[in-house]
């Protein structure tokens, strides 16, 4: 070791081992794909050359794993009887080709497109029986 350089070590989560022990300056990449999806918290204790620590605690989402979009309930809605639901599951893939199929959740028509749509018809209809002459 180095004894003029501070030296950090990285843990994720409550590990008791370090991921790493580095002297700095240092670039590190954080291979994610080893880690569970959901919140991790990444902890970086730096040691400088006369004994001291700091520590720093940074909290972070891993979302690895397929991408899931739920249409037709929300997070405590009050429901009764049936409920249609629609769920769909898209991961990344090979990131050097981009897949259409199955990358994107259908979504059904809002309900206030179909009032514009019979509201536009209405008028379209009204102004042309007013404005409309056979002679």
């Amino acid at each position: 070791m180095n004894k003029e350089k501070s030296t950090i070590y990285l843990f994720v989560d409550d590990d008791a081992q370090p991921i790493a022990e580095l002297v700095t300056p240092v670039q590190f990449e954080l291979d994610t794909r080893k880690l569970t999806d959901g919140e991790h918290t990444l902890k970086i204790v730096g040691k400088s050359p006369t004994g001291r620590e700091g520590i720093k605690k940074i909290k972070f989402m891993v979302r690895n794993g397929p991408a899931i979009d739920l249409s037709g309930i929300k997070e405590n809605d009050v429901v009764d009887g049936v409920i249609p639901l629609m769920v769909n599951a898209y991961d990344k893939g090979n990131q050097n080709n981009f897949n259409i199929v199955g990358s994107e959740t259908p979504q059904n028509v809002p309900n206030w497109l179909w009032i514009l749509l019979v509201a536009f018809l209405g008028w379209a209809v009204f102004y042309t029986i007013t404005n409309f002459n056979l002679s």
